[in-house]
């Protein structure tokens, strides 16, 4: 991937961006330091005026240091006279009108004398300098006059001298900004373009790489991410081998099983009505043995990819279980196997039969197979508050807490060196926890060394 030939690139992307905003503040610069220029300095000078005057009434008393002193801060002329036209007061500067009065100046001044106007506030030319310049007048309460004239000086040069910096700031914003996109997409760039090339290997089934942080937390977080999608793909393919060994395992010794007692009854025992009915009852007990694994396969696969929706119902729980208890009973007459349940004679549920049906069996015929000596398993169900608990309890030697943080797990087996189950398939818990997340309820199980597993779900009642 060539990121910076690609105009959708993050250097390109961030150059461009840069320049967009750098032209933005170039732009605002150049409207208030030469467009709008001569409008703000008009707008302080009147403002200057207007302070001065604001402050008359109360230096009333010493008009004349007063005018003084703002003359000289603010670079203004100052005149005070009665309304007879006797000056009072005179602060004069270089070009101010007031001191060298003109038939204009005179008409400005007499139209105060003659209104009922307090103040007045004129922007006029002076005739000496053809300059824009500010006169103020105002009638204070003692009946005499002040009037404030302030220049206004020309910006034109100034203006000229700011837009020759201009020029060059532009280019030197330009130039910065291409040169800080350049280092700040690289910075960017640099460990995305590492972390796409060993996505690409991860991809590619290579599990050994190692996705690095860097000094952004954005890339950090991806990182953090990727490395855990790649420590969960190596536990998949872990699960998918054992998967794979498992389910090899349990085909190969029911089919070896069916051939060879397939071939007995064709070559031997065809004629011995008692050694061949034996033999066929294997062959059916085999077939049927294939038959559950394959449809937990497929339950799973379904349950997994919601292939089915849930088909809601209410029902008696107790009589499910019963029922349930009844199928497991050629073991309590054969090899002692003892089923207790502790209920109630009835509990109503809402729930999906068939599937609840497939949670209880899978988890009595789990039980079944981990129990203790005294081959006993446990069936509990107790009100608890929003429905009732269930708990299938068996009496074995426990499972530790490691192995209980991924019981629940795709394929995972407590036991690496597989052993075919008196009854199932391997995949029951996987089941088990599918169908109880599809409705929401919860799930868990405790477990004691040596005393044995308690594997329990709580299930709403109507």
């Amino acid at each position: 991937m060539n990121i910076k030939n690609n105009k959708k690139s993050l250097m390109f992307k961030t150059m461009t961006t840069l320049i967009f905003y750098s032209a933005i503040i170039l732009l605002l610069l150049y409207l208030f330091q030469i467009v709008f220029l001569n409008y703000y300095y008009e707008k302080h000078k009147i403002n200057q005026v207007s302070n001065i005057s604001s402050n008359l009434e109360k230096n009333i008393a010493d008009l004349g240091v007063y005018f003084e002193k703002v003359s000289l801060e603010n670079d203004v002329c100052i005149e005070y006279i009665t309304d007879s036209g006797n000056i009072l007061y005179n602060e004069n500067i270089k070009g101010c009108i007031l001191g060298n009065p003109n038939e204009k100046i005179f008409s400005l001044m007499d139209s105060m004398f003659s209104s009922d106007k307090q103040t007045i506030f004129y922007k006029i030319t002076n005739p000496l300098y053809d300059t824009k310049t500010l006169l103020f007048g105002m009638r204070l309460e003692n009946g005499n006059y002040v009037f404030i004239n302030s220049q206004l000086e020309s910006l034109d040069n100034t203006t000229i001298f700011i837009k020759n910096q201009l020029i060059y700031l532009i280019l030197i914003v330009i130039l910065l900004a291409i040169i800080i996109s350049y280092f700040v997409s690289t910075s960017i760039t640099k460990p995305i373009v590492e972390i796409t090339k060993k996505a690409q290997k991860l991809g590619n089934g290579n599990f050994d790489v190692v996705f690095q942080s860097s000094n952004i937390s954005e890339i950090n977080e991806l990182s953090e991410t990727l490395n855990y999608a790649k420590n969960e793909l190596i536990k998949t393919d872990d699960y998918r081998r054992d998967l794979m060994a498992n389910v090899s395992h349990d085909l190969k010794t029911p089919l070896t099983l069916i051939k060879s007692y397939a071939e007995m009854v064709r070559d031997i025992t065809y004629k011995d009505d008692t050694k061949r009915n034996e033999h066929l009852n294997v062959i059916i007990n085999e077939t049927d043995r294939l038959n559950n694994l394959v449809n937990d396969i497929l339950m799973l696969s379904k349950l997994e990819s919601n292939a089915e929706e849930l088909k809601i119902e209410e029902y008696d729980l107790i009589e499910q279980i019963k029922e349930i208890i009844s199928k497991f009973e050629i073991l309590r007459l054969t090899e002692n196997y003892n089923f207790i349940l502790n209920s109630s004679d009835k509990f109503l549920v809402k729930a999906d039969r068939n599937k609840i049906s497939q949670v209880i069996y899978n988890l009595v015929n789990n039980a079944i197979n981990y129990t203790g000596d005294d081959m006993t398993v446990y069936i509990n169900v107790n009100k608890v508050k929003g429905g009732c608990k269930v708990e299938i309890v068996d009496t074995g030697k426990g499972i530790d807490e490691e192995t209980i943080k991924h019981i629940w797990d795709r394929y995972y087996k407590t036991e690496k060196n597989h052993r075919r189950t008196k009854v199932g398939t391997g995949l029951g818990l996987s089941i088990v926890r599918e169908i109880l997340e599809s409705h929401g309820f919860k799930y868990g199980v405790k477990s004691t060394i040596g005393k044995g597993t308690d594997f329990y779900f709580v299930i709403k009642s109507k």
